[in-house]
């Protein structure tokens, strides 16, 4: 793993210089290992692949309080110190909340917004789990009360997928207090109420955007993709059929060729 603004992150790139770059944002439990089959194949396309695990998250230490708004500031910093200028935002579940406010708040550091499986709305709601983490008490059981085998479960239980090598990366942020607390800090400060002043912005960054989407995502139900893609002017579409939230684990090379196609069309 590679090092940079205080992140692990994994890369992938072409042989030749100069390439365009794709920044892609994880989402929880996961890391930069849930872009495993989208690396190579943007690599193969032409593109420089990075892919950051965030604060407390797979090989990256964590950065307290690990809030929303810490994980933003993060991000930034990672771009900063590799000198990206321009980059197609690829995010996916929290990757989404982080990723489409980091863009928003650097107006010009994206040039095409490629979203999976995410809210990015002030009247959003918090499913089962995220709740039980939100509460004072409930969550620091559940994270405190988990082991890699129940975590392992928990994992295989909404994604067949997801096999033992990814919860093996994925439990890495389970690995001690503090990245277990991270977790909870995280979750707490995500009250959708924030994203308030964020209403128009995304569309007005005028960016070319892809909405890819688990067609039987429990999390984040399809008709969350058809409200960006009625938000975002000019988006295109790509429901995966048979899929759920981890839309990346249970069809990685259709959605990795849904990436591409996209992308490479906006150099064509």
């Amino acid at each position: 793993m590679k090092h940079a603004g205080g992140l692990a992150y994994r890369e992938a790139a072409p042989a030749a210089s100069g390439a365009p770059v794709a920044l892609l944002v994880h989402g929880y439990p996961e890391s930069s290992y849930m872009w495993r089959g989208a690396l190579p194949a943007l690599a193969a396309a032409g593109w420089r692949a990075l892919a950051p695990d965030l604060p407390g998250y797979g090989d990256s230490p964590p950065d307290s309080p690990a809030t929303w708004e810490r994980h933003v500031e993060a991000l930034e910093r990672f771009r900063s110190e590799l000198e990206l200028e321009r980059v197609a935002l690829v995010v996916h579940d929290w990757g989404g909340l982080i990723g489409l406010r980091w863009a928003c708040d650097h107006p010009g550091a994206a040039c095409a917004l490629v979203v999976s499986d995410t809210g990015f709305f002030p009247d959003g709601k918090w499913h089962g789990m995220a709740c039980a983490l939100r509460t004072e008490g409930e969550g620091e059981q559940l994270v405190d009360g988990l082991d890699r085998e129940g975590f392992g479960a928990m994992l295989a239980g909404v994604s067949a997928d997801i096999g033992a090598d990814a919860a093996d990366e994925y439990w890495k942020a389970y690995a001690d207090e503090e990245r277990r607390r991270g977790q909870l800090e995280l979750y707490r400060s995500g009250d959708f109420e924030k994203l308030e002043a964020y209403q128009g912005r995304l569309a007005a960054l005028e960016l070319p955007a892809l909405v890819l989407w688990g067609e039987e995502d429990p999390f984040a139900p399809v008709a969350g993709a058809h409200r960006f893609v009625r938000e975002l002017p000019g988006a295109q579409l790509a429901v995966i059929p048979g899929t759920g939230h981890f839309v990346w684990e249970d069809a990685p090379e259709d959605a990795a060729a849904a990436l591409v196609d996209f992308l490479s069309a906006l150099r064509s």
